[in-house]
Order: C-alpha cells, then structure tokens, then sequence
C-alpha cells in the first residue's frame, strides 16, 4: 500500500480501529486532483464497455471514490473485534502486485485510492469491494438481500487469482448463475 500501512505488524492480530487509522492517515493524503485523475483513469480503461454499463461505471466509481475517502477521513467510530491478520498480508501482497503493475499517473493514483477503499471496506466495515448498486455483465447487480450481499460474479471471479473476490464478504447471488 504506501508507507503508513507498511510500518504495520502484520505477524500479529491488529485491532480494527487501529487499521482504520492507519487507513485514515493514508486518506488525508488523497486530495481532489488525485481523485480527478483516478476518474480520467476510470474513463479511459472503460472506453469499449458498452455505453449504458460506462457511463454508470464511471459515475458508481467515481461518486464512491469522493464519498468513501471523505468517510474515511472522517470515520470516528469505535470497531470492536480484530483483523485477520493473514488475511490482510494476502490482501495487501495481491494490492502491492497491482500497484507495482499500475502504469502512468492517472491509473497510480486510481490503484491507491481503490486499495485505500477496498482495504476499509473489506477489514474495518466488513463490507463488500464493490459499492451496493454495481452493475455488471448480463444486467446483474451487486445488491443486499436478508442481510446478505449478493455478487453476481463472486463464483466467477474466484478462480482469478488476481481478483479480491476471496476476501469480499459478498457471496455467490445464485439466481444469476440461472
């Protein structure tokens, strides 16, 4: 990740609200250019999806990417319980592999966002990487049902080994694999 989150102990159990500040030191360094370029990035890697599942990706991303760091850098709330550690070393090996491939300002700035997010989606709110809403492929939308979050491409995405399915607290919506 950066600097902050790399000082962290990571052979040992860490509180939520410790991770959390961590995550909030982290987001006081995101400022509105970089979120600006994150979008330019955001538009530019979504050039050939097609044209209604754009636009509303570009808008989803970008609005989250305004609204969570803003969160987070305002998050005062007390989380009991700890993180997994191992899981978090997985998490943040697969982020550094993804940041190390990142090309050029625009997609660097939209990796270190996105891993600022996902890291406090994922281990401080245990909630799911994407925002409830998401559209994907096929119509289907990541959405929240019982008390559960419903991906559509959970089952999917397991096998890639590149994807943070497996630490995403979603499971499989079994009516779109119908």
């Amino acid at each position: 990740m950066t600097e902050e989150i790399k000082k962290l102990d990571l052979s040992v159990e860490i509180s939520k609200n410790d991770l959390r500040d961590v995550i909030k030191s982290e987001a006081n360094n995101i400022h509105i250019k970089d979120i600006m370029l994150a979008s330019a990035f955001l538009r530019e890697d979504a050039k050939f999806m097609p044209r209604s599942y754009r636009e509303d990706y570009i808008k989803r991303f970008s609005k989250a990417f305004f609204t969570k760091i803003k969160e987070i850098k305002e998050d005062n709330n007390d989380y009991h319980g700890n993180v997994n550690h191992r899981d978090l070393n997985e998490f943040l090996e697969l982020l550094d592999e993804q940041n190390d491939a990142s090309e050029g300002i625009n997609e660097k700035c939209f990796v270190r966002i996105a891993r600022i997010i996902a890291t406090y989606t994922t281990f401080v709110l245990e909630e799911p990487i994407h925002p409830v809403g998401t559209k994907f492929p096929g119509g289907f939308i990541l959405h929240m049902k019982d008390g559960n979050y419903l991906c559509p491409v959970k089952k999917q995405q397991m096998k890639n080994p590149s994807a943070l399915c497996r630490f995403c607290v979603s499971v499989q919506d079994e009516a779109a694999l119908k």
